[in-house]
């Protein structure tokens, strides 16, 4: 996955029809692994010069899951902690390069028969003279399973609760068209020691038309250049974005002063083809501990 997702969360909605009471609990997941039902891959690339995807949606449970397929919007976002986190849209979005309103799902609805697949095929209708550069948008899945009525009390005033588990995941989609060029700026680096850690908090910005997917990889070093500890963490930047990293100190015999070596590149991820990355500049520099 490029990024952390929002932490699973649950909505209870509460409906009085006279004296029957019924409680909806819907759990939304954001997490791939976990959902109702399995999907593939994780990133749709589509561009100028082939306008359509799919997707592979597996049901590996025994019972059957209806499946609504729908086409949002939501980046990589963080506040000044570091924490990342994804927020989806499906109205109201003003981000020139949301993708939403012109990719399409074939089916959007299905009824998925248990142990079966069904493959999703997507198109995109882009606007004329669209600008050069990548477009984004997010597919998202839902998987609902069957309904069960409970009984909650046995008396004249019958009470049940209706329990409808639905579980969503967001897959990213990119669009591209013309000329693309990936491109990163590092606009501030905080380094600080707390106790027996030394923290590491980049704030980047992207310069390119396309987000700048890539790694980033802090090293604690000693005064000798032996390696303390060590943090990689992939990386997705569309606008701005800030991320945190721990450098454990282990140990005591390390000579001071220590430096963090910073190195920021779109070589060497692995969950993403490589003829789906667009190579981009790299960054590279240290700084010492306060």
């Amino acid at each position: 996955m490029e990024s952390k997702l929002s932490s699973p969360r649950t909505v209870i909605i509460n409906r009085v029809r006279g004296l029957f009471v019924s409680f909806t609990f819907i759990l939304i997941s954001f997490c791939t692994s976990s959902a109702g039902v399995l999907v593939a891959p994780t990133s749709v690339f589509m561009s100028e010069n082939d306008r359509t995807g799919r997707i592979t949606v597996q049901n590996p449970s025994d019972k059957p899951k209806e499946i609504t397929i729908l086409i949002g919007y939501g980046i990589p976002v963080s506040d000044s902690m570091g924490d990342v986190q994804v927020m989806l849209q499906d109205s109201g979005v003003t981000d020139p390069h949301c993708a939403k309103d012109w990719i399409k799902a074939f089916p959007e609805r299905i009824v998925l028969a248990p142990n079966s697949t069904q493959v999703i095929r997507l198109r995109a209708t882009p606007p004329k003279d669209l600008a050069d550069g990548e477009y984004w948008a997010r597919i998202i899945v839902r998987s609902q399973e069957g309904q069960t009525s409970l009984p909650m009390a046995e008396n004249d005033d019958k009470i049940t609760a209706k329990l409808n588990m639905v579980m969503q995941t967001a897959i990213m989609l990119k669009y591209r068209t013309g000329n693309l060029m990936s491109k990163l700026e590092v606009l501030k680096t905080d380094i600080q020691q707390i106790d027996t850690t030394v923290i590491a908090t980049v704030t980047m910005a992207n310069r390119g038309n396309v987000s700048y997917v890539g790694i980033l990889t802090c090293r604690l070093l000693d005064a000798s250049g032996k390696e303390i500890s060590r943090n990689d963490i992939d990386l997705a930047v569309y606008y701005e974005l800030t991320r945190r990293l721990k450098l454990p100190i282990t140990g005591s015999a390390y000579a001071r002063p220590f430096k963090v070596e910073i190195s920021i590149t779109t070589a060497g991820r692995t969950d993403i083809a490589e003829t789906d990355i667009v190579t981009g500049n790299a960054v590279t520099y240290s700084m010492l501990v306060p």
